[in-house]
């Protein structure tokens, strides 16, 4: 299974947002440890606290910095006391995303671990929307690594077609759900495989169309299968050489384009660029042997 690439170079999903992270008694015993055991615990994405500061702030009621690059002073948070117990919500904090922890946009949300009440989303602009969750979904879209068919097989002859297909069911829909606990948010990811691309690793040869897309058909397959006597005819997906490799195969690409959409809490719904999954497979291309009589 391999991760989907967009094929819009300029979207990608949020680099951090915020969640929830601790009720009340959770926050309260989760401190507790920290004192026991004089440990650190992250208060958002960036920052790290001692369990003294913890208190001060949480169970005190003393207020702290918010870290924000956007603004010209720092904010400050007020702070709680005894750790809002009693009180139904969570407290939350900021994440980043995986493998950009050091993207200057992680540090867009620079607030300390906060208080939400139950049932209510931040008035943040890096609040999780389904539509945040319905991004984060596509970054763990994992579709099948699966080779395209062809005949002939890896060996093919200057000037006879390729056909290039996929057996109905190879491909299918693909969904992930994302969800935030005690919020209420989620969304769910569909990738439908829509068509296959063909690109021979050469000038001297033609595809099938010739455009080289060769689109789903109604059953789910791509292209047709090869069947005996089908030598000499043109393939709906396919490609045929036009000049023999010389020691060096040609690298045949085929991607498989799929269309993203989603849907999510109180029936929201969109779509997302479309994604992208590349294989490569060696073609080696002999001249025509011809017999002499």
């Amino acid at each position: 299974m391999d991760e989907l690439t967009s094929v819009d170079p300029n979207w990608e999903p949020p680099v951090c947002w915020y969640e929830p992270v601790f009720t009340p008694d959770g926050l309260k015993s989760a401190v507790e440890d920290l004192q026991k055991n004089g440990g650190m615990g992250a208060v958002n994405a960036h920052e790290w606290w001692s369990s003294g500061i913890f208190v001060d702030h949480y169970d005190k009621g003393e207020p702290e910095e918010n870290f924000d690059l956007k603004s010209p002073t720092t904010s400050t948070a007020e702070g709680y006391k005894n750790y809002n117990s009693g009180k139904k919500g969570m407290f939350w904090r900021s994440v980043v995303r995986k493998g950009h922890e050091n993207d200057i946009k992680a540090w867009d949300c620079g607030r300390i671990m906060f208080w939400q009440d139950a049932g209510t989303i931040p008035d943040d602009e890096h609040a999780p929307t389904p539509e945040t969750l319905a991004a984060y979904a596509y970054d763990k879209i994992e579709v099948p690594r699966t080779k395209v068919e062809l005949k002939p097989t890896a060996k093919s002859t200057v000037n006879l077609p390729t056909w290039v297909w996929l057996d109905k069911g190879t491909f299918k829909e693909v969904k992930v759900r994302a969800e935030l606990p005690d919020t209420g948010l989620w969304a769910e990811t569909t990738a439908k495989p829509v068509a296959l691309h063909l690109e021979p690793g050469t000038d001297d040869a033609e595809t099938f169309p010739a455009s080289g897309d060769c689109e789903i058909n109604e059953d789910g397959s791509i292209g047709t299968p090869y069947t005996k006597g089908d030598a000499d005819k043109t393939p709906p997906c396919g490609i045929r050489y036009l000049r023999a490799t010389n020691g060096t195969p040609y690298e045949l690409k085929a991607s498989i384009t799929w269309q993203i959409s989603w849907e999510g809490t109180g029936g929201e719904n969109g779509d997302l660029p479309d994604g992208t999954f590349e294989t490569t497979q060696d073609m080696n291309v002999q001249e025509i042997q011809s017999i002499n009589h």
